[in-house]
């Protein structure tokens, strides 16, 4: 591809990362749960503050993900962030389809999370291929972590919620496994508490915002 048609494709994931529409090459998971889901008004809004942590999460999956791309040295990384970039995208489709499903929307402040997601992938990618991979591998932990909590924390009976979730830390497993066999170093101590004080901010304001 040409630089103009790198440029509208990254454009066309960025907008529909920020305002709605994501493509899903995967069919949601938990659809046949979909007409024997009862939520109360309470616990449908709940589910609603969680599935939208989630949407901002995928929102900067993909800025990370796409900004790293970019800046990659070795083109054998650059497939292997493509292909998880593009299960991530699915993770996107299937947080926003659910908050319809929910009656709710995403975050306002989604602009906002994916901007500065992609100037901290920026410069992890500039940073070198090991490094960058092992932000990668230490952000995919996190949000295994951040997804194994949302599965406590959802109602027992949002079984589709919890289908999708589930799927969701499945792949992120993966896509941690992967960058740190392609040569991710484990990232010093401070930069992960930083990122951890990161995620909670973003957390608790993506929850009701």
């Amino acid at each position: 591809m040409s630089p103009i048609d790198r440029l509208i494709i990254e454009f066309d994931t960025a907008l529909r990362s920020v305002v709605g529409g994501a493509n899903s090459q995967r069919p949601a998971p938990g659809s046949e749960f979909l007409s024997k889901t009862a939520l109360d008004a309470q616990e449908r809004q709940h589910a609603a503050g969680l599935m939208r942590v989630n949407h901002v999460g995928e929102v900067c999956a993909q800025a990370l993900y796409q900004s790293q791309k970019l800046v990659a040295r070795n083109p054998q990384i650059q497939e292997m962030l493509s292909h998880s970039g593009q299960e991530e995208m699915d993770h996107l489709a299937w947080c926003e389809t659910r908050l319809q499903e929910l009656g709710s929307h995403t975050s306002y402040l989604n602009p906002f999370w994916y901007a500065g997601s992609f100037a901290i992938g920026l410069a992890a990618g500039l940073a070198g291929d090991k490094w960058s991979l092992g932000f990668v591998s230490e952000t995919e932990k996190q949000v295994e972590n951040h997804l194994e909590s949302h599965l406590q924390k959802l109602p027992q009976e949002d079984h589709r919620s919890r289908a999708i979730v589930d799927q969701m830390r499945i792949d992120e497993i993966e896509h941690g496994k992967a960058a740190k066999d392609a040569g991710g170093v484990p990232l010093p101590e401070p930069i992960q508490k930083i990122m951890q004080m990161m995620s909670k901010i973003m957390t608790s304001t993506a929850y009701k915002i």
